[in-house]
C-alpha cells in the first residue's frame, strides 16, 4: 500500500517557467494595399455617379435615335439650356422662389406633425385623435385641395402653403408615431424614474430613440413636399408676378421649348439629389449612425 508524501502534498512541485521567442513573420506582406477597383467600388459617390451617367447616355442614344428634339431633346441640349438658365440667373432665381415656399410649409408641417405626435403619446385622446386623422387625410392626396385652397386663401403664397402642409403633415406623423411606440420600456421606465413628463419626456426619451424613424418620416416628407409644390406650380402658376420651378416648366412647355422643359426638370432632380445626399446623409452620419442606432 503506497504512501503519499505529506511535504509534496502541501507543497507540489513548480514548473520552471520559460520564454519562448519568436522571430517576426516576414514570408508575407502582414498588410497589402488594396485593388484599385476594390478602393474605386467602395466609394458610394463614385457608384451613384456611373449610374448617372449610363443613364445620360442611354438618354443620349435614345434621344438620337427618335431624332424629334420637340418630343425628346438630347441630353447634350438639355445640358447647354441648364447651364444657359443658370448662367442667365432665371434658373437659380426660379429655384429660390420654390424653396421659399417650401421651406414655410415644410417647416410648419414638421411643427404640427410634432405637436400631434406629442398629444398622441401623452393621451388616449391625441392617440384616437391621430388615428383617425391620419386615416381620414393620409390618403388624400394633397394636389386634390389645391382648389380649396385657392378659395379658402386664394392666389397667393397660403394656397401652396397649405398644400405643403397637408403632404408633410400625415406621413411625418406616423413616421413619428411609429417610431416613439418602439421605444424599449426600459427607455421608457428610466425616463419617469427621473421624474420625466410631458414636453421634457417626449424631448429627452422618446426623440432620440425613434430618430431612426423621425428622419425616415422627414425624408418621406421632403419628398412629398418637393413633387407636391412643383405639381401645384404647374397648375396654380405664379403669384404676384412671380413663380417657382414649376411655372417655368409650364410655361415653356407652353412655348415649345422642350429642352428648357428638360432642363427645369432636371434642376428638380438634382436639388433633390443635393438635399437627400447631402442634407439628410449628414444628419443622419451625425446623429444615428454616429450613435450606433442605423447602420
Amino acid at each position: 500500500m503506497s504512501t503519499t508524501n505529506p511535504v509534496n502534498a502541501k507543497h507540489p512541485p513548480v514548473r520552471p517557467e520559460y520564454e519562448c521567442r519568436l522571430e517576426p513573420f516576414t514570408a508575407l506582406a502582414v498588410e497589402r494595399p488594396l485593388p484599385m477597383s476594390t478602393r474605386l467600388r467602395a466609394h458610394g459617390w463614385l457608384r451613384k455617379g456611373l449610374i448617372l451617367a449610363a443613364l445620360a447616355l442611354v438618354w443620349e442614344l435614345l434621344a438620337r435615335w427618335q431624332d424629334n428634339d420637340l418630343l425628346l431633346p438630347t441630353f447634350g441640349a438639355t445640358a447647354q439650356a441648364l447651364v444657359q438658365g443658370l448662367a442667365s440667373g432665371e434658373l437659380p432665381n426660379k429655384a429660390r422662389i420654390s424653396l421659399g415656399v417650401l421651406l414655410q410649409g415644410y417647416v410648419a408641417g414638421v411643427l404640427l406633425a410634432f405637436a400631434l405626435t406629442t398629444l398622441a403619446v401623452s393621451t388616449r385622446l391625441g392617440r384616437d385623435l391621430l388615428d383617425t386623422l391620419t386615416s381620414m387625410f393620409n390618403p388624400l392626396p394633397a394636389i386634390a385641395l389645391l382648389p380649396l385652397a385657392l378659395l379658402w386663401f386664394g392666389l397667393g403664397r397660403g394656397s401652396l402653403v397649405f398644400v405643403l402642409i397637408h403632404s408633410v403633415l400625415w406621413p411625418l406623423a406616423l413616421a413619428t408615431y411609429a417610431g416613439f411606440q418602439g421605444v424599449p420600456e426600459t427607455l421608457r421606465m428610466a425616463g419617469r424614474n427621473y421624474g420625466l413628463k410631458g414636453l421634457r419626456y417626449v424631448l429627452q426619451i422618446l426623440v432620440p430613440a425613434a430618430l431612426p424613424s423621425i428622419l425616415s418620416g422627414l425624408k418621406i416628407g421632403w419628398a412629398f413636399a418637393w413633387r407636391t409644390l412643383i405639381a401645384a406650380e404647374l397648375v396654380f402658376g405664379a403669384s404676384s408676378g412671380q413663380g417657382g420651378l414649376g411655372w417655368y416648366i409650364f410655361q415653356n412647355r407652353n412655348e415649345l421649348y422642350t429642352d428648357r422643359v428638360f432642363a427645369g426638370l432636371a434642376l428638380v432632380v438634382l436639388i433633390g439629389l443635393a438635399v437627400e445626399n447631402v442634407g439628410f446623409a449628414t444628419l443622419e452620419r451625425l446623429t444615428v449612425r454616429r450613435w450606433g442606432q442605423q447602420r
